[in-house]
């Protein structure tokens, strides 16, 4: 009622006489432009939307809006997508429209299509270009997106835009996207997670008007335009069109796997009859509508006649149409369905006319492929193709950097960025780094776009590469022999190298995993809420899929990471390659307040501190005289005698300065009651500041690491004004 009010309000009616003396009113310039192109959707959400983006881009923008479709270059093509297609678009592109097919061959691709030979999809993507030509399309404002380019030729902004929609976007409401798709709940892989965010993203992607596709994507699309009320941008339109019935009885639409459930747009004049004789062609409604029908149809319809849905669809959605039948003529369909209902139209005229005005339809592409050279060559390849029946070979695609790394690899994950470096994270990561054998390549990983994924930070770039900077420096500065003898890898760098190829990998990750998997997989005590996850969970397995071209791979890891590993480990096994040693280290704990106690930032040394913050923290850490079972600041001299002798200085009356090269004397003295806290806090503050100070020079010099701080500083008095 809703959409009807509005469609009412926007009219603007030719014949409404004004009140002076009778003229008509002006007529609207957009109102034919709207008529036209709503009659392409079954549904539109919303007719006030069109009316916006008609106006907008008359009025204002004078340019073009855009429609887009998609489709997976595989098969056949049947007549919805061949002349109702042809019809719809069109339609639109005649009311002031380009409209933009994106063609799925990455997808077909990675769907195993073709026997996973691009340069085959890629024909069967010209054979439909081709078919469309012949049926009437005007290409003249219709382009053709090839998504192997465009998403490979464009990683950082393609992908850039599905992680932000996997971010704001729940696992649940996902979820939902896939139960139009007939697959369960239970038995999704996180592969059927990652599609709906994708495909969301062609809309933003291909700066789409209009989507423009079949009822059967209306859950995805309503996925972009939630992503889009989230955000604050405007709303793609959303214009579902008819999905077509199967032939059969009872089917809610067309099946390429059933042969005789659809017209096909090479049929012969016989097979053409043949299928439309013995399609189902009730009066009145039959069984129970089936779950398919419930979700393919936004007008109810309980008669489900395949032949009138041909009737109405095919032949009446081209502008001007009349049927002619029995010695009538009817320029309605409504009329005609009513004649064929009441007997006065029989199934055998209604079949005899519906063979003929499909076979006119057909006649025009037959001619093409029989008389076009080109055309000719291509079906004749399609022909051939099927008959061989082609496989997909059962290869591993994944990606592999060049150069390659050694046969040996040691691989440290970095931690993910926060607002602040800890300094407990650089020494925990150069103790991990440090377990590494002598004869093995080692490699420290840094995950900026899973980092992403994770909504570190916002997911804001520059604070993702900050704070990898800043802990960069922090290592190399702290441990620069160590760092001499490290392979630091850019994971966003290493994608780039190979886009293609990294998320074909992570993709067929997916179809391996379920979504049980990915929750078993998260750090302790995390829960799955997000889309984000899922994807963050795959390119992780996708990261370590680089190193496995390495005859002995470890995976050296925190608490965080280790479940992670091993779930790609699983991955590897699947492929049949040996599963790669994970072996956890972890950071020895140096919050100076217990769990709980205290903000992040208050309790924990950070790498950019300053003297004087350095002493608040160590004055205000908990330090209870002879307690030795929670003691942060006993826990950081451990970590420091790693690179310097510790003293604690106190007066003659104290003991006098001390000088500890290990832990554990510190330890017994501070447990007896030798060593007070009042004389081991001041000592530790000055072994910190005498480890940091050579770092704050160049924090306060190299141009890259004081933007990386300001970043980070930004993003923190941001989120405290959200509070």
């Amino acid at each position: 009622m809703a959409q009807m009010l509005d469609l009412l309000r926007c009219r603007r009616r030719a014949n409404d006489a004004a009140a002076d003396g009778g003229k008509p009113a002006r007529v609207d310039p957009d109102q034919w432009r709207f008529d036209v192109v709503r009659s392409v959707g079954e549904e539109c959400q919303t007719d006030r939307e069109l009316w916006g983006v008609l106006r907008r881009t008359r009025k204002f923008f004078k340019t073009d809006f855009v429609c887009y479709d998609g489709f997976e270059p595989s098969g056949r093509m049947h007549i919805a997508q061949g002349v109702f297609k042809a019809v719809n678009v069109n339609k639109c592109t005649g009311a002031g429209g380009v409209f933009i097919f994106w063609v799925a061959d990455w997808f077909a691709l990675m769907n195993d299509k073709m026997g996973g030979d691009l340069e085959k999809i890629k024909t069967v993507g010209q054979y439909f270009i081709e078919v469309w030509k012949a049926t009437g399309m005007d290409m003249s404002k219709v382009q053709f997106r090839w998504s192997s380019d465009e998403i490979n030729g464009h990683a950082v902004e393609y992908w850039g835009q599905a992680l932000d929609i996997a971010r704001k976007t729940t696992l649940a409401r996902v979820k939902k996207c896939c139960q139009i798709m007939g697959r369960a709940e239970d038995k999704l892989t996180a592969a059927q997670i990652m599609y709906p965010v994708m495909q969301a993203s062609d809309i933003f992607f291909l700066k789409a008007d209009i989507c423009q596709l079949g009822v059967d994507q209306r859950k995805v699309n309503m996925l972009a335009r939630d992503y889009c009320d989230a955000i604050g941008r405007r709303k793609p339109v959303v214009l579902s069109h008819h999905m077509l019935y199967g032939l059969a009885e009872g089917q809610a639409k067309m099946s390429k796997s059933n042969p005789d459930s659809a017209i096909f747009m090479e049929d012969t004049p016989e097979d053409v009859e043949r299928k439309i004789r013995q399609a189902f062609c009730p009066r009145s409604a039959g069984a129970a509508r089936s779950e398919d029908a419930e979700a393919m149809q936004l007008v109810k319809d309980e008669l489900m006649n395949p032949c009138l849905d041909y009737l109405q669809h095919i032949l009446f959605g081209q502008p001007g149409y009349a049927f002619s039948a029995a010695g009538k003529v009817y320029t309605r369909y409504e009329d005609a369905k009513a004649a064929f209902l009441s007997g006065e139209l029989s199934e055998t005229e209604l079949k005899d006319r519906l063979v003929e005005e499909v076979n006119k339809l057909l006649d025009p592409v037959r001619k093409h492929f029989s008389a076009d050279p080109f055309a000719k060559d291509l079906l004749a390849k399609i022909t051939q193709w099927k008959k061989d029946n082609l496989t997909a070979p059962n290869v591993l695609v994944r990606l592999e950097p060049r150069p390659a790394f050694a046969s040996k690899v040691f691989v440290v994950f970095a931690p993910l960025p926060g607002t602040h470096v800890r300094l407990e994270d650089v020494l925990g990561t150069l103790r991990r780094l440090k377990a590494a054998p002598a004869d093995v390549e080692r490699v420290l990983w840094l995950e900026d776009w899973t980092a992403s994924a994770w909504d570190c930070v916002g997911a804001s770039d520059a604070c993702i590469r900050g704070y990898y900077e800043i802990l960069l420096f922090g290592l190399r500065g702290l441990a620069p022999s160590l760092m001499d003898g490290v392979r630091v890898c850019w994971q966003s760098e290493l994608i780039l190298s190979g886009p293609s190829e990294y998320w074909i990998s992570v993709i067929n990750a997916g179809r391996r995993t379920s979504l049980d998997m990915i929750r078993n997989a998260l750090a302790p005590g995390d829960s799955l809420e997000n889309a984000s996850q899922v994807f963050a969970s795959l390119m992780h397995i996708g990261d370590v899929l680089c190193f496995t071209g390495s005859s002995s791979l470890t995976l050296c890891c925190d608490e965080r990471h280790e479940n992670l590993h091993r779930l790609a480990g699983s991955t590897c096994e699947s492929y049949g390659l040996k599963a790669p040693e994970v072996l956890r280290v972890d950071a020895a704990p140096l919050r100076l307040l217990a769990p709980g106690e205290g903000a992040e930032a208050d309790v924990n040394v950070m790498l950019t501190d300053k003297e004087v913050e350095v002493n608040k923290k160590v004055k205000k850490s908990f330090c209870m005289p002879e307690n030795t079972e929670f003691n942060p600041p006993i826990a950081w001299v451990a970590e420091l005698v790693n690179f310097q002798e510790f003293l604690v200085a106190r007066k003659p009356d104290n003991g006098g300065d001390k000088t500890y090269t290990d832990a554990a004397a510190l330890t017994q003295d501070f447990a007896s009651g030798a060593l007070h806290p009042g004389d081991l806090k001041p000592s530790l503050s000055k072994a910190l500041n005498a480890l940091l100070e050579p770092l704050r020079e160049g924090l306060a010099k190299q141009d890259v690491l004081k933007k990386a701080q300001k970043d980070l500083e930004a993003f923190v008095k941001a989120q405290s004004k959200k509070k």
